[in-house]
């Protein structure tokens, strides 16, 4: 396992208790991000998405559909996560989670700025894999995050390391692997993209 040293120097002086919750980012490019709505056809959408084999066999959480409507309540009650779809067109076609590092398990494995984001990325209709749908949003969202918030320096990534689809889409979409890092579900390699 690579370490992460040169992203570990950094020496945390703003207080994390004063940092907001992650924003939406608002999308340009003919993307459209809204906020996750469990009281609508989101959560089924949502739930649907995480039961597909090609998510589940990386996101490892295959819930029940009870257990998916209190997940996103609770992000949508903290300041931890922001779970978001995003649309090409009318329909949802990418589930996104929006998340502070520094309140992250990946904090664990580096050292996070306060206001660096992360990034957890699902396609959820497989017809809708291999599109260059992820490689093409990503540039978006990084610009729409670091617009969203000023002090931001970083966005993350986390991919599982035997994700090879997935980390060639993030690296396509302008994200620099950094190093493998141990957390409790996988193996994942920490992908960078700066401001």
């Amino acid at each position: 396992m690579r370490p992460v040293s040169h992203l570990d120097a950094y020496r945390r002086t703003d207080d994390l208790s004063a940092v907001p919750g992650p924003p939406l980012p608002a999308l340009a490019g003919g993307w459209r991000a809204r906020v996750v709505d469990p009281d609508t056809r989101d959560l089924d959408l949502v739930h649907r998405w995480m039961q597909a084999p090609h998510v589940a066999a990386f996101w490892h959480q295959a819930w029940p559909r009870g257990q998916w409507e209190e997940e996103l309540r609770r992000q949508l009650s903290g300041r931890h996560s922001l779970p978001v779809l995003v649309s090409r067109g009318e329909d949802p076609v990418i589930y996104l989670e929006v998340y502070r590092a520094a309140r992250d398990v990946v904090a664990q494995v580096y050292q996070a700025r306060p206001h660096d984001l992360g990034l957890h990325v699902a396609v959820g209709e497989l017809s809708m894999t291999d599109q260059g749908l992820v490689r093409e949003l990503l540039p978006e969202v990084t610009a729409a995050l670091f617009d969203a918030d000023p002090r931001c320096t970083r966005v993350l990534l986390e991919p599982d390391v035997r994700n090879r689809r997935a980390i060639a889409s993030f690296t396509a979409g302008g994200f620099a692997p950094v190093g493998e890092v141990l957390l409790p579900d996988k193996v994942a390699l920490l992908m960078v993209r700066t401001r």
